[in-house]
């Protein structure tokens, strides 16, 4: 009865936080969690795994020859991915929405320029709900503000569609266990877009470690650390009585580390998060606010008297296997862009900001299996230039291997979101495994609510929930799905063939639009590049191979390949 009475007096204070005029539009605590104290810690109530439901890790789905895309969200970050999108070979844009129609609109001409046809275009506070609703959309890409990740994916998922999330996917535990239970129901994907565990110098690192090349991992620090002061005033706001708009909002009403994923996705792919570890317990601590404050008083010419989140919040997680993780998160002081990403192991060291380097001796770069130049060389600094360099050559991820250069030309973040963006269909044409999946998404994401429990009750240590239910150690390590080289072969064979015919079907929309209108010389040969340039392509990737859909694809793009030199003759 006495532990049950703890349980109770847990739940309640959980309630009481979420429930005071100030905090009834904080998301980051859940309504429905409950907690216990043990022994000084608080430990979460985590609900059980229902009957019959099994757990997605490792979760598959049938291949897709043409991954059939709807964007949701084309404000700051939407665009770029709709950009990105028609230079991948093999993905179709079906549909576009944005809660305003003309941001929607804009975006077709992305589709124009890339010579693909028109996508149709949803607005409205639930203009998603008719993209989720349609047959011929296989992709949900969510790129709206925070509040409304987690219902346009789960709307999106209860109408069998996979789903990827911008960050943060999930803002509090609640959402985090139903988004895993409909992953696990349904048995479709639901994938955070965390670009940087695809940045250069994380993909690399990530294989050295992987390798050994540092010994055991034991410590890691992340962060996103980024002055937003250039930013708050183009957030959206919703109408002309919202001063603040909705990031710097977010902020004054919530309280943790409300965007952790980039600092602590990179890092826990390296210690092998529920993959043979798993996060134990966390602490959390913040500065007081100060800036936040200001911000809120200058927008509004009003007292703030009450911003939850404190201008700095650090977060130490302690791991299963006596790793220990520590996490910053800082968007409103004066310093310059960091997200750390460091990791100290037995015979190792990594650093990327504010200096980017490695600290390996010379018996163990030997061991790694690069030969130093340098004598004496010590672990006492970074490695110099030529060392580096070396080390890196060897070492380059697979995966920057293939989608590397063609990053740099299409960008996103200096092309980490191209790689994020190209692996995610790279894995669903090939019926592979995410490198990201739903546990990823919940683990990443709780450090809100969880931290926000922590500075609450004095900063005491919280248990880790296992999103998981058990089986976080039933896969060991960490590792990106590969297709075999003939399935790889044959998918990108079939995904250049789609994409030769997909410019087909646009080239035929513009000409019959074009006989209606004025077009420029400079518009029809573009138009006429990119569906020869995607010929050459697909025929050089067939390589002689012949099939049904490649012969009706290339006879439809010649077909229309006449029909536009003749127009412009």
């Amino acid at each position: 009865m006495k532990h049950f009475g703890k349980m109770i007096v847990g739940a309640c204070t959980v309630l009481t936080l979420t429930c005071t005029p100030a905090q009834l539009l904080a998301q980051s605590l859940s309504p429905s969690t409950q907690w216990e104290w043990n022994k000084g810690t608080i430990v979460i109530k985590s609900p059980e795994r229902p009957a019959g439901q099994e757990s997605a890790i490792g979760l598959t789905v049938p291949k897709m020859n043409v991954v059939r895309v709807g964007f949701v969200g084309l404000g700051m970050r939407g665009p770029g991915a709709v950009e990105r999108f028609t230079h991948i070979a093999g993905t179709k844009i079906v549909a576009l929405c944005d809660y305003e129609k003309e941001r929607a609109e804009r975006c077709q001409k992305y589709l124009q320029k890339a010579c693909l046809p028109e996508a149709a275009v949803y607005s409205g506070a639930e203009g998603y709900k008719a993209l989720c609703e349609r047959e011929d959309i296989d992709l949900v890409y969510i790129a709206a503000d925070w509040d409304h990740h987690f219902p346009i994916a789960k709307y999106a998922m209860e109408h069998g569609k996979n789903v990827a999330i911008e960050v943060p996917s999930a803002m509090n535990l609640e959402q985090c266990w139903e988004l895993i239970n409909l992953s696990e129901t349904t048995r479709k994907h639901c994938m955070i877009l965390e670009n940087c565990c695809y940045d250069w110098f994380e993909m690399n690192t990530l294989n050295m470690a992987q390798q050994g090349v540092f010994g055991e991992v034991l410590r890691a620090q992340g962060a996103y650390i980024h002055n937003l002061d250039d930013f708050w005033p183009y957030y959206w706001k919703n109408g002309k009585e919202d001063k603040l708009g909705w990031r710097l909002r977010y902020n004054k009403e919530n309280r943790g580390d409300v965007y952790a994923t980039h600092g602590l996705g990179p890092v826990a792919q390296a210690l092998n998060i529920h993959r043979g570890d798993r996060m134990t317990t966390l602490v959390a601590m913040d500065t007081k606010s100060v800036h936040g404050k200001a911000l809120v008083e200058k927008a509004t010419g009003e007292p703030c008297d009450e911003f939850r989140n404190g201008d700095h919040t650090t977060t130490l997680i302690r791991t299963e296997n006596g790793k220990v993780i520590e996490i910053q998160h800082n968007v409103m002081n004066p310093q310059p862009y960091n997200r750390l990403y460091q990791l100290t192991g037995t015979k190792g060291f990594a650093n990327k900001y504010p200096v980017e380097g490695y600290a390996v001796d010379a018996a163990q770069m030997k061991a790694s299996g690069v030969q130093p130049k340098v004598d004496n060389l010590s672990s006492h600094s970074f490695l110099p230039e030529k060392e580096m360099e070396a080390l890196v050559n060897k070492y380059q991820h697979p995966i920057l291997k293939k989608y590397g250069e063609m990053a740099k030309e299409v960008g996103g973040h200096g092309g980490m979101d191209f790689i994020m963006d190209s692996r995610m269909v790279y894995c669903l044409q090939n019926g592979l495994p995410l490198d990201m999946d739903v546990y990823d998404l919940a683990e990443w994401c709780a450090l809100a609510e969880l931290g926000a429990i922590s500075m609450d009750n004095g900063c005491a240590a919280v248990a880790f929930p296992d999103f998981t239910r058990g089986h976080w150690n039933d896969v060991k390590g960490f590792h990106h799905a590969f297709a075999t080289p003939e399935d790889e072969t044959a998918a990108e064979l079939a995904a250049e063939t789609a994409t030769l015919s997909l410019k087909a079907q646009g080239m035929k929309e513009w000409l019959a639009k074009s006989k209606k209108a004025e077009v420029s010389k400079e518009e029809a040969e573009a138009r006429v590049k990119q569906l020869s340039t995607q010929l050459e392509k697909t025929q050089k990737k067939a390589n002689g191979a012949e099939s049904k859909e490649l012969k009706d694809a290339v006879k439809q793009a010649e077909k229309m390949l006449k029909q536009a030199q003749k127009m412009l003759k």
